[in-house]
């Protein structure tokens, strides 16, 4: 149950599109929040700070401080527990899908 709680409130936070733009900004590579922020001209820097607060926060960035810096990248681990629970619906339909054919065949097999 403490993981569907863990997921659905990483879906909520990417749920904002600037936090998912954060996202794909430090996906690969880290950031300091100044460059970060340098991507939206149309938003403060701080809205840019709350929103990595919030990413912090549900886990989906990591925070490194480098002298007066704070440095942002991606918390590979926790987006592959996001994406592994998006997985297993397409798992999870997939079989069913498998399942109906199956048993479809089987059927058309006894007329």
């Amino acid at each position: 149950m403490a993981n569907i709680m863990r997921v659905d409130t990483m879906l909520k936070t990417l749920g904002e599109p600037r936090r998912c733009e954060i996202i794909r900004l430090v996906w690969s590579k880290e950031l300091p929040a100044t460059e970060i922020a340098s991507h939206f001209p149309d938003v403060t820097r701080s809205a840019i700070s709350q929103h990595l607060g919030v990413l912090r926060r549900t886990g989906l960035v990591n925070e490194r401080r480098d002298g007066t810096r704070r440095l942002y990248s991606v918390n590979q681990s926790e987006i592959a527990k996001l994406r592994a629970f998006i997985d297993s619906f397409w798992t999870n339909n997939l079989e069913k899908l498998r399942d109906l054919a199956e048993s479809h065949e089987q059927l058309k097999g006894h007329e």
